[in-house]
């Protein structure tokens, strides 16, 4: 069912600040890391150290990539990545800022100036030496059929897809794109997220309590639905709420 109020506040604000997380996903088939069948149920995560100090543990660290390299690969965006698109076309966007890695959003049409991938994108294999950054299906070709940790062509380094490992540090970069787009949103949307991680939540959270209106949709509790700069908060599928109002307001 169309929510009127949210179409009403997308009208009224040109500076959209949207923050996305995996709920925003589910509909393009993307592999689910945390739930009851995900990866990490089996596969514990490889720490970035361990990666960098361990052949053993950059082959783990491969070999729980490629189970969900396939659904990553053949992901195609859904009508919430559109509808986002479509409010950078109408120019009411200011920034995405997502905590997923799955490129969904760059593939949707969304520039390159207006997302920060606050967690990498498995979209790219980046060189932990030299940063050169190189296309994925190549290299987990390579470790499809020798089962050793590919090595960078340019410079001998160790390559791994270029999201953030645990125990890695978030680019510097990123955290000031997001917080420069958090204190000049005039409206936040936060989408398909438990608005848990941090710091990637506190970006919503800065931008409300500037006093942006802060509007939450996602498909179960959030950290963030009691807090009082919440102007709506919307219990469902966001690929069902979503995209409807913004093709109403826009």
């Amino acid at each position: 069912m169309l929510n009127k109020k949210l179409v009403e506040l997308i009208k009224r604000h040109s500076k959209l600040l949207i923050f996305t997380g995996a709920g925003i996903s589910t509909n393009s088939g993307i592999p689910d890391y945390r739930g009851p069948q995900g990866i990490w149920r089996h596969r514990q995560p490889v720490y970035y150290q361990d990666f960098m100090s361990s052949e053993k543990a950059r082959v783990e660290y491969w070999a729980s990539k490629m189970e969900g390299w396939d659904g990553f690969r053949d992901a195609k965006p859904n009508e919430a990545h559109k509808a986002i698109y479509k409010l950078e076309t109408s120019g009411k966007l200011s920034m995405v800022v997502t905590q997923n890695i799955d490129g969904l959003h760059a593939l949707a049409g969304t520039s390159e100036d207006k997302l920060v991938e606050i967690h990498g994108s498995n979209l790219d294999v980046e060189c932990q030496s030299c940063w050169l950054k190189t296309e994925p299906e190549p290299h987990f070709a390579v470790f499809r059929q020798t089962g050793k940790a590919p090595l960078c062509e340019q410079c001998g380094g160790y390559l791994k897809p270029a999201t953030i490992s645990f125990g890695q540090s978030l680019r510097k970069v990123d955290l000031n794109r997001a917080a420069i787009a958090a204190n000049q949103a005039d409206m936040v949307i936060a989408l398909g997220s438990t608005l848990s991680v941090y710091p990637a939540a506190s970006f919503p959270l800065s931008a409300a309590q500037r006093g942006a209106p802060y509007v939450i949709i996602n498909r179960g509790e959030t950290e963030h639905d009691h807090h009082p700069a919440v102007a709506l908060r919307l219990e469902g599928d966001v690929g069902e709420i979503f995209p409807q109002a913004v093709d109403e307001a826009v």
